[in-house]
Formats: C-alpha cells, sequence, structure tokens
C-alpha cells in the first residue's frame, strides 16, 4: 500500500508544470481540457499519492457537492433505472448522491428532506410526493434548490418540475386500444393523491368521452399500490361475464402483474385480453415481454432534472421557475392487438 503523504494541490500543480485552477479542473472534471494536461496532472496525483480534503473544500465553496435523491420505491423499476441515470451523470461531474425513499408517504417524504438538509446537501431532486404536500413549496419559498420529476403537486406555481405530459400520454395509450375496436377497458394505477396518476386518469376518462364509450367504475382500480391488491383486482375482473377485453396500467410495473395474473388464468394477452403500460422501462422491451406502453422519454427527464438543479445550485441560470412538460411517446409492441370477436 503507497503510504499517504501530506501534498496538496499546490504540490501537484508543480509537480506537473500546470496552474492551480488547471488541476481543480481536472479534479472537477471539467471539459475543454487538453488530453495530455489530464494525464500530467493525474500523474502527478498517482505519484504524491495526494487525497483531495473533501471537507476543506466544502467549506471554502459553502458547497458540500453533494445531492439528495428522493425516490418512492427501490424496487419499483422505474425508480431504479431512473436513479442510476441521474447518478452516473452526477459522478461524472463530480457530485455525490444520497438517495432517500418514501415508501409513497409524504411523512416519509418530509423527514428524507429534513434529513438531508441536515446533511448540508446543495440540492434535492424528488420523484415522488403527493399533490398537497406543503414542504415543497416552503423550499421553493426559501430559494433552497429544488426539482421535481416524475411528480406534481397543486400548487405548481411554487415548485420546480420536469415531468412527461401524463394526461396526453393516458390518452394516447387509450387511443391506441379503441382503435383496436376496445370498448370495455380497465384502468388500473395508484391512488388520486398522486397528481401524475390522477393526470392519466384524466386522459383515460378524456378518451373515452371523446369516443363516446361509458365510464364504468366496476374497471377501475386507483388504491395503494400494493400489488397483492392489484392481483386480486385482476382476478374479480377474469371473473366478470363481460369482462374488460383490454388493461390499461398506470405504470409499467402494474402492467406485470396483470400480465402475469392473467397468464396464471390460462388466458393469453393480448388474444384474450390487451394490456398496456405507463413508463418504458427497460425490461419492457425485453424480447419475451415486449410490452406496448408509454414512453415518458426516463433519459431525457432525469437528465433534464439534474442539469436544471445543477445549475441552480451553481447559480447558472436565470428562470424564476423550472416548468418542464416532456411529450410521450407510445411504443406499440406485442400486448395490444385487435379485439377477439365472439362466434355467435
Amino acid at each position: 500500500m503507497k503510504k499517504r503523504t501530506n501534498a496538496n494541490a499546490y504540490d501537484v500543480a508543480k509537480k506537473a508544470g500546470v496552474s492551480q485552477s488547471t488541476v481543480s479542473r481536472v479534479l472537477n472534471n471539467y471539459p475543454h481540457i487538453k488530453e495530455t494536461t489530464r494525464r500530467k496532472v493525474l500523474q502527478a496525483i498517482e505519484e504524491l499519492n495526494f487525497t483531495r480534503d473533501e471537507i476543506a473544500r466544502s467549506l471554502a465553496e459553502k458547497k458540500t457537492r453533494t445531492i439528495g435523491l428522493i425516490i418512492g420505491d427501490i424496487t419499483n423499476p422505474f425508480y431504479a433505472e431512473s436513479s442510476k441515470i441521474i447518478m452516473k451523470k452526477a459522478n461524472e461531474l463530480a457530485y455525490d448522491i444520497i438517495i432517500g425513499y418514501t415508501d409513497y408517504r409524504d411523512t416519509n417524504l418530509d423527514k428524507a428532506i429534513q434529513t438531508m438538509i441536515g446533511k448540508r446537501v446543495d440540492g434535492i431532486l424528488i420523484a415522488t410526493t403527493e399533490r398537497t404536500n406543503k414542504k415543497i413549496p416552503e423550499l421553493y419559498r426559501s430559494g433552497f434548490p429544488t426539482v421535481l420529476y416524475n411528480a406534481l403537486i397543486d400548487d405548481q406555481e411554487q415548485s420546480n418540475f420536469v415531468v412527461v405530459d401524463n394526461e396526453k400520454g393516458a390518452y394516447m395509450a387509450m387511443e391506441h386500444l379503441i382503435q383496436l375496436g376496445h370498448t370495455k377497458i380497465s384502468y388500473i394505477s395508484g391512488p388520486q393523491s398522486f397528481l401524475n396518476l390522477s393526470n392519466r386518469h384524466t386522459g383515460y376518462k378524456k378518451a373515452l368521452s371523446d369516443y363516446k364509450i361509458p365510464y364504468d367504475e366496476s374497471n377501475i382500480y386507483q388504491e395503494n399500490l400494493n400489488l397483492s391488491d392489484i392481483v386480486s383486482f385482476v382476478e374479480k375482473l377474469l371473473d366478470k361475464r363481460n369482462r374488460p377485453t383490454a388493461i390499461f396500467a398506470g405504470s409499467d410495473q402494474i402492467a406485470l402483474t396483470v400480465m402475469d395474473t392473467i397468464l396464471k388464468r390460462g388466458l393469453k394477452v393480448p388474444e384474450d385480453i390487451s394490456v398496456i403500460g405507463f413508463d418504458d422501462i427497460s425490461l419492457s422491451s425485453n424480447h419475451l415481454i415486449n410490452l406496448s406502453t408509454v414512453s415518458q422519454n426516463m433519459v431525457e427527464m432525469a437528465t433534464l432534472a439534474l442539469n436544471k438543479l445543477l445549475m441552480m445550485i451553481e447559480e447558472q441560470i436565470d428562470e424564476q421557475r423550472i416548468q418542464l412538460t416532456i411529450d410521450p411517446i407510445l411504443k406499440i409492441r406485442k400486448t395490444t392487438g385487435p379485439i377477439k370477436i365472439k362466434n355467435e
């Protein structure tokens, strides 16, 4: 093992034959540095066994170069994949990430926010919140850098966000099913207390209304996101005499649970029941699944949210509010098909 030395940035700069500011730019992964210069600095760091004093740097800069990331559930593929995108990009820019999760409860969200502020994070990304949350407007009014992604609150004027157009995406999914001949379409999602899910329900209802299809409350599930409860609801749907011919799931995770329940009954997707999801997680495009879904443009959403937050932290942004809505993309695969006509 190499013995730790007391070398500092000045020593590194002297050995590499560059300025201290150049050493700082290399350490912080700044672009537009000649590769030969970068290699000289890195070699000097290696030879001197230089370790940057992060505590001293944070005190000098009044920043910790740490970001809080609050998600709903780490086992949910959407949160896992979007978190990976954010962590990779943040790491490239020399920022660390502290992750907290809420289990979809705002009491946990408020605790996570307080914990992260206590750890002196420079800003917070929030991927889940109920629509009536009061803490987020407080952060906004205080000027503390905070950006929502995949989440909205009712008081949108008091928040920064990057989201997909959830209502439009749901409408696109429904229109696809309706154009395939389906009129008995179930909607299975989480509670209306989450505004992004509420907006998807609005898109579902609007499509039914525009195509003169009756709204059937018995085909709707908008309760908690417990997958066992969703399985029970799907089983009841399948027992109905005039069961739905298609199911629109409010997330891909729900759609996969729906498909599993259908297949366990000996039915086929899409021959007996079409299924479409929302999110476009990576598993959805697997050739064994090929789930039709609505893409949230996850990479664009997560990257935009992080970039805007960093601009706020580094005071490189002029907007009073960041309010970006991304267009959804309909991904038609193999779990949706024309309605099956029964022989008379």
